[in-house]
């Protein structure tokens, strides 16, 4: 198993209350022994003006996904932040749901790399991004 903390989708979902992750309604919805998943509409809240999904919502989906992953696969006090993130749009979504699917492509001591595939609907791939995230220990308050 990939991941070195214990957590439940629900402890997942509650910790997104109050930020982003619940204005944009992203839940997570799996969480196997090496990738994890989530769900987000494609409504008012993630289309851009033309009606179709936003990359900058798919973006945020990818690196809540990554994120997520990435403090699964810490312990202790340490934080995880993203380093640097980039996606392509691959097809146009314009409504309904799309599915993010995160698998670790690195896991190391002091970062980590994270693929996320993100598909609507049908099933069809709607973005490819990748995460590279860092682990911060020893945080000064």
């Amino acid at each position: 198993m990939l991941w070195k903390r214990t957590t439940t989708l629900e402890e997942l979902n509650q910790k997104g209350q109050g930020c982003m992750i619940e204005h944009l309604a992203i839940r997570f919805t799996r969480l196997g022994e090496d990738e994890i998943e989530a769900t987000m509409p494609v409504d008012q809240r993630t289309r851009q003006p033309f009606g179709l999904l936003h990359g900058g919502a798919s973006v945020v989906l990818a690196e809540t996904l990554g994120s997520a992953a990435g403090y699964l696969c810490t312990e202790g006090d340490v934080r995880v932040v993203g380093l640097d993130i980039n996606a392509n749009h691959t097809r146009a979504v314009l409504t309904g749901e799309v599915r993010g699917i995160c698998r670790s492509l690195h896991c190391g001591r002091t970062h980590q790399v994270w693929d996320i595939r993100i598909y609507d609907d049908k099933q069809r791939l709607s973005c490819i991004s990748r995460l590279t995230t860092a682990i911060l220990v020893n945080l000064p308050d």
